[in-house]
């Protein structure tokens, strides 16, 4: 039966789908019958033409049957067209979401329709710049820490509009030969720069500004918008635009030259011409509109007077060579343009050095100091304004400068300098004498005065700047902290030991040498020499023998041996980042790792001396010096000082080197300098060949450095160097405890009249005793015959019979020697030594000998490591992140 069974009708369209679906239903169900029994090519079945192949009949029929366009009972509804066709109607799948060639299009002709429309209401609503308006900028006011004004500078100042024939055809040639060559013939907009710039600035890479003159002059002329922003960018590629189209070409060139900042505060050619040559434009001859042009790239590393407080790289040296290189080319490359004959180019041999630099007579006296202190301490703290947009005016900067304390300084300095100073008695010895000095409040860090030189209109250099002038001895007490916090060295291991291998040691309980001549040796007792196998004997100020002394008595008395030994046998790199810790900047201290490092032949400036003995005053909690305490545009802080504090040394070294340097000012070289009514604490410093000489003292709430020195620094002299001072001031040598101490006390004593008496805090215990150089026992070493006297202390009892030690004292006499590598050298020709007397030994004082103040000088180096190899580039208190 099952094989004669009746098949279902079969549908007559719908395919082998159609048939699966009918054969699926319930029996007694059959598919409805066909509309038509044929099929017209030219009228399609009404059911297949609702599907378009057997894959959409299979979604169908999963979806129960239903078709697209169905009404659920069997008919197609009618397609509704729709004003946009998308997604499309007649598509599936991933096809139903793109475009058709159509919509494309519209698209396309619908944004560049857009885009033009918006250029042309922009291009229609653009001004072209007003340079009458940009010279009319707002200064920048400067404000004392009470809120006062203390200066009005840059924006407004040094500014002066010209016309075009005013200006010398060669500076017009100069800038385009140097920046656009095509700038006669362009449209005066480069699309393929700002669309390079758009593209930066969108991937979040360098701004980049525009290339033409025409771009840079709409640049300067916007003075009040000067961000590097997209909105902007936008903005002057129509302004770039219209001005193009509106103005000629003399107009743009004289717009881009009155308008361009060319460093000392000069905005404009004419400001630029008589800042630099003391003549009006129309005067330059074609060399000087070379140079002035090289300007345009960037001042601060083209002017030859340098600018390292605004950038480090910014030395006079440095910026002069890129100077004449970039002038040369610009010279030549006017010749290669046809701007300039080439006969007349071959006159100009010798590079046009510009004038000094001189102060409006607002910044006379040391408001100019101040100003460009704060100038730079901004700058270099904030990464929003440069230093061509803080010229551009219209800032508030709040300072941290007392106006009474440097009134106070100032005085104190010109006191001294009137009383003993005397160029015209004494030329030889009294010429280019210099005084510098800071002072800083150790609980904050602000710099509340400074002394930058008799007059910022007058001397060129800021003395409480970084100047070059070796510190001596006040760099002790970066040793004796270093050797207190990471102890001195077991002479029995290798360089490098653990803290857990050191011996701490303590000021009052740690036995030095202090004699004359010492000779120095390595922390493992073999003696130091140098490159040329040359020894170093350490001489003391005026030739004097201590004895073996403690390291207070040795602060005490600025005795030069025993803080040698003691930087050898703690480790020189450990001297060096004590120094760093207490906030000394790195690029000032010298490189060399040799014996004389602890004497202070490095060159930090006076503003950074008070700032790192503040940390010391503060049980050591060190914070960077600093000047801006907040910037203001508009009424809107655009900048704030961050107060930040880290620990240095830990509170018991800190305390324990105020202890010390207490002593230096009771009893010690720093007499002079003491205070009647409050504690202070402080160093003298003096240097090889009486070169500088040094004072750095404070109390709880106040440290300030002082410091003199000769030297024609003006910026025309080319072989700057510092000069002896023996005999300046009627006196046979300068040392830190004379000019420098009375000016000191004589400003602290002014400076905190008034103020409450602090305390220091007690010093905590610390260290172990410790006997000579890497010697780790107290006990003496016997003698083969028992003394008459014994005693522990090496310095009191000598013997009655020579020791084993083969070293004798100076006087002949043998005394108990405590150090297990043998008594120190003491320069008598009776030790046996060969070198002892030889030219060797009249070779090994040499170099540099920057000893203590009072008990000071005599700061030994060998010729291999003199400091004039050592010395970093002068860098400026600012740079880079500046306090």
């Amino acid at each position: 039966m099952s094989e004669h069974r009746r098949k279902p009708p079969q549908p007559q369209g719908g395919g082998r789908a159609a048939s699966r679906r009918a054969a699926q239903q319930p029996s007694g169900r059959r598919a409805a019958p066909s509309r038509e029994t044929t099929v017209s090519h030219a009228e399609p079945y009404e059911e297949e033409s609702a599907y378009s192949g057997r894959a959409e009949a299979r979604r169908a029929a999963q979806r129960g049957g239903r078709r697209r366009g169905d009404d659920g009972h069997g008919r197609a509804e009618p397609y509704k067209k729709r004003l946009i066709d998308y997604p499309r109607h007649n598509k599936y799948g991933w096809r139903r979401w793109v475009p058709s060639w159509k919509q494309t299009t519209g698209l396309t002709i619908a944004f560049v329709g857009g885009v033009l429309a918006a250029g042309t209401v922009a291009y229609a609503m653009v001004e072209v710049p007003d340079v009458n308006k940009a010279s009319k900028a707002q200064k920048n006011v400067y404000y004392w820490d009470d809120g006062t004004q203390m200066a009005s500078a840059d924006g407004a100042v040094n500014r002066q509009i010209i016309n075009i024939t005013e200006i010398p055809k060669a500076m017009q040639n100069a800038v385009v030969s140097a920046e656009n060559k095509t700038f006669y013939d362009d449209p005066g907009v480069d699309f393929k720069g700002m669309g390079r710039a758009v593209f930066n600035m969108a991937m979040g890479g360098d701004t980049q500004g525009g290339s033409t003159i025409t771009q840079q002059y709409v640049k300067n002329a916007r003075l009040g918008d000067q961000s590097q922003t997209f909105s902007r960018k936008f903005k002057e590629l129509f302004i770039a635009m219209r001005v193009g189209t509106d103005m000629d070409k003399d107009e743009i060139m004289a717009g881009y030259l009155n308008t361009s900042y060319y460093g000392r505060g000069a905005w404009g050619i004419q400001a630029a011409a008589r800042t630099y040559y003391g003549k009006d434009a129309k005067d330059l001859d074609a060399s000087e509109c070379a140079f002035l042009a090289s300007l345009l790239k960037g001042a601060t590393l083209y002017d030859p007077a340098g600018a390292t407080e605004l950038n480090p790289a910014a030395t006079a040296e440095d910026n002069t060579r890129r100077a004449k290189i970039r002038w040369e080319s610009i010279l030549n490359g006017m010749v290669k343009d046809k701007r300039l004959d080439a006969s007349k180019r071959a006159t100009y041999t010798e590079f046009p050095m510009p004038d000094s630099p001189k102060k409006s007579d607002e910044l006379g006296g040391q408001v100019g100091y101040l100003v460009d202190l704060a100038k730079a301490n901004f700058i270099n703290n904030n990464d929003q304004v440069t230093a061509d947009d803080l010229s551009a005016g219209g800032y508030e900067i709040h300072t941290t400068f007392n106006k009474k304390r440097v009134e106070a300084l100032e005085k104190s300095v010109k006191k001294i300098y009137d009383a003993k100073i005397d160029p015209k008695e004494r030329p030889e010895t009294d010429t280019h004498v210099q005084f510098g000095g800071a002072s800083v409040e150790p609980a904050t860090g602000k710099i509340v005065a400074i002394y930058g030189g008799e007059d910022a209109t007058k001397h060129f250099t800021n003395n409480a700047d970084q100047t070059g002038a070796q510190v001596g001895s006040t760099f002790k007490p970066f040793v004796l902290a270093a050797a207190m916090e990471n102890g001195v060295r077991d002479p029995k291991l290798s360089p490098d030991q653990t803290p857990e291998q050191r011996t701490k040691i303590a000021p009052d309980k740690a036995i030095y040498n202090g004699d004359n001549k010492l000779k120095i040796k390595n922390y493992d007792g073999s003696i130091w020499t140098n490159e040329e196998d040359k020894e170093w004997l350490q001489t003391n100020d005026g030739g004097k023998d201590y004895g073996d002394m403690n390291l207070r008595e040795a602060m005490q008395e600025s005795a030069n041996s025993p803080y040698v030994q003691l930087g050898m046998d703690v480790g020189i790199p450990q001297v060096r980042q004590a120094a760093i810790n207490a906030g000394l900047r790195p690029d000032s201290l010298s490189k060399s790792n040799v014996p004389s490092f602890s004497l202070g032949i490095s060159d930090p400036s006076a503003i950074r001396m008070a700032g790192s003995y503040a940390t010391f005053a503060t049980s050591g909690k060190q914070r960077d010096p600093y000047s801006v305490d907040r910037v203001l545009k508009g009424g809107k802080t655009i900048y704030q000082h961050k107060a930040t504090a880290t620990s240095a040394f830990p509170a018991a070294v800190a305390d324990n080197v105020t202890d010390v340097l207490k002593s230096v000012v009771e009893k010690g070289t720093g007499i002079t300098a003491k205070l009647p009514d409050r504690d202070a604490a402080g160093k003298t410093g003096t240097t090889d060949g009486n070169k500088s000489a040094w004072f750095v003292g404070y109390t709880p709430q106040l440290s300030t450095a002082i410091d003199m020195y000769r030297m024609d620094d003006d910026a025309t002299n080319t072989k700057r160097q510092f000069e002896k001072m023996f005999g300046t001031g009627g006196e046979d040598k300068i040392h830190g405890n004379s000019f420098p101490a009375q000016i000191w006390k004589d400003y602290m004593t002014e400076a905190l009249k008034g103020k409450p008496v602090e305390k220091f805090p007690k010093p905590e215990p610390i260290g172990d005793p410790y006997y000579g150089g890497g010697a780790d026992s107290p006990e003496p070493t016997p003698s083969e015959t028992t003394s008459e006297s014994p005693s522990a202390d090496p310095s009191e009892s000598p013997s009655e019979t020579p020791s084993e030690d083969p070293s004798e004292s100076p006087s002949g006499d043998s005394e108990e020697c405590t150090n297990i590598f043998g008594c120190a050298d003491q320069g008598n020709t009776n030790q046996g030594n060969t070198n002892q007397g030889n030219g060797n030994q009249g070779n090994t004082n040499q170099g540099n000998s920057n000893g203590g103040g009072g008990g000071g000088g005599g700061n030994q180096e060998s010729p291999s490591a003199s400091p004039s190899d050592d010395e970093s580039a002068d860098t400026g208190f600012f740079a880079g992140q500046r306090g």
